[in-house]
């Protein structure tokens, strides 16, 4: 049961954003509520994580425009830049600016110097990134909400807070799904005790901790 309702949240937090309209905007925003309760990090640092990915996405467009692709993801205060800018310098410059930001502990540079993608190549990226997904929730071996997974050109990045056994059963999830092409592990590694600690915190507010096959 709580697999099959993993599973529906994970579905609804891929789909919902794509789709327009009163009724998805409220479903999105109670998946999206109900994922954050169960994130590892608090709910303090999850809004700075998205504070910090939307003074980035502004800073760095004001100063590139229409330049490049660039993307940011942000977890626990380090920030994954991905994408393509046409020149060495662009790609430095994004660096500079998104170290600059408020709260920003630690940068992954992971921009393409070369050619913007398109439109089939962004789509294969995000049917990846919902393959890797649905695949976690179907081992078993892990929460998928611990694990953010961002998609490049093929190349999935893994981003959270995990114990090597999650993080050992995240990277070969990705190694093994279809389209992968190389699988960049960014995983912040906790003991199984700090995981357990902050797992109920969770159970104390209101939401259990996810169950988890051995």
């Amino acid at each position: 049961m709580k697999t099959k309702l993993l599973a529906t949240l994970l579905f609804g937090a891929i789909v919902l954003p794509a789709l327009q309209g009163c009724f998805p905007v409220v479903a999105a925003g109670f998946t999206g509520g109900v994922l954050a309760s169960m994130d590892r990090r608090s709910v303090g640092t999850q809004t700075e994580d998205e504070s910090i990915e939307w003074k980035a996405s502004a800073r760095v467009s004001e100063k590139l425009g229409d330049k490049g692709h660039v993307n940011f993801t942000s977890f626990n205060r380090k920030v994954l830049i991905t994408g393509e800018v046409p020149t060495v310098e662009n790609k430095a410059e994004a660096e500079r600016i998104v170290t600059g930001v408020t709260n920003v502990q630690g940068v992954y540079n992971e921009l393409i110097v070369g050619a913007v993608s398109n439109y089939t190549d962004r789509s294969n990226d995000s049917f990846i990134t919902s393959k890797v997904k649905s695949r976690s929730v179907d081992s078993g071996k892990f929460n998928p909400v611990h694990v953010k997974v961002v998609t490049e050109a093929g190349t999935v990045f893994l981003l959270g807070m995990v114990t090597q056994a999650e993080a050992d059963s995240a990277i070969n999830v990705a190694r093994t799904t279809a389209g992968v092409k190389r699988v960049v592990n960014l995983l912040e590694i906790i003991t199984p005790a700090k995981a357990m600690e902050l797992d109920r915190t969770q159970s104390s507010n209101g939401q259990p901790p996810a169950e988890v096959k051995n």
